[in-house]
């Protein structure tokens, strides 16, 4: 369809450098160099954040992919080469995630750190990257909702280029993508807000995180068409949500009511100091 995205950039030697790629690494740099300039704030070092990514992004693609094709594994049996095939898309959010704070947490025991202000340090960086990383779908023509009208759409006040390019297979489609950007930038703002406004403890801010994306995520998913399932038709991404929602509730309310009070921003000296 004329006005149409292209999702392809440029080439490069002859290799297609897709608008998906350079969408996802952008946000992964500026997540990197706000989480650098987090963790000097909080008496952290920048190289904390570099030496991490190192380990935890080519760990969280890895997660991301696998998760992908744990809950979809049909197509990947039939041509098993498929699953190298990470060019067009097919990597789910929350396997990246799992993935990175299993890392993470061998990270910081390793060096020393509490893994709740290291969480508490990347957090924001996640959720504006995954706010940014959505548009990657957009480029890719996926991770949109059902059919809907054109009518709807312009009654959103979208700009042109957004509803040309979410006419796909013959229909104009729901911009799940872009709620879910929009949401994840709206947490983003309310995350910074917080942190400036309140006194919280460790782990708060990582909790708040964990509430806000998986709330808004769990009602956003149920309108996707390409959602991964579970048996009886159960959304694997929905399911999910909601236990990481109520957990994080838990664990918020736990934490305000039995954790007492420590200096928020001062980097553990060894082994013995406790971690809350």
């Amino acid at each position: 369809m004329a006005g149409q995205v292209n999702r392809v950039a440029f080439e490069l030697f002859g290799l297609q450098i897709y608008w998906y790629a350079i969408i996802i690494v952008s946000g992964i740099a500026l997540a990197l160099w706000l989480a650098s300039r987090e963790a000097i704030r909080v008496g952290l070092k920048e190289d904390d954040m570099t030496n991490f990514i190192l380990w935890g992004l080519p760990i969280a693609i890895i997660g991301a992919r696998l998760y992908y094709i744990l809950f979809d594994l049909g197509p990947y049996l039939a041509d098993p080469i498929q699953i190298f095939n990470i060019r067009s898309g097919g990597l789910a959010i929350y396997g990246g995630l799992i993935a990175a704070i299993i890392v993470l947490i061998f990270y910081t025991r390793h060096h020393f750190i509490d893994p709740w202000l290291f969480l508490d340090v990347v957090a924001p960086s996640v959720i504006i990257a995954q706010a940014i990383g959505r548009w990657g779908n957009f480029m890719n023509h996926e991770a949109h909702g059902g059919a809907t009208t054109r009518q709807f759409l312009e009654n959103l006040h979208l700009p042109q280029f957004i509803i040309d390019n979410m006419y796909i297979d013959g229909a104009y489609r729901q911009p799940t993508f872009l709620y879910e950007s929009m949401w994840s930038l709206l947490g983003f703002i309310v995350i910074i807000l917080l942190r400036k406004k309140l006194s919280l403890k460790r782990g708060e801010i990582f909790l708040t995180y964990v509430t806000w994306y998986s709330f808004g995520r769990f009602f956003i998913e149920g309108m996707r068409t390409d959602s991964l399932y579970l048996f009886g038709g159960i959304r694997v991404s929905q399911m999910l949500s909601l236990i990481l929602f109520v957990g994080a509730i838990i664990l918020l309310v736990y934490r305000r009511k039995k954790l007492v009070t420590i200096k928020p921003y001062e980097r553990d000296k060894g082994p013995n100091q406790a971690l809350i």
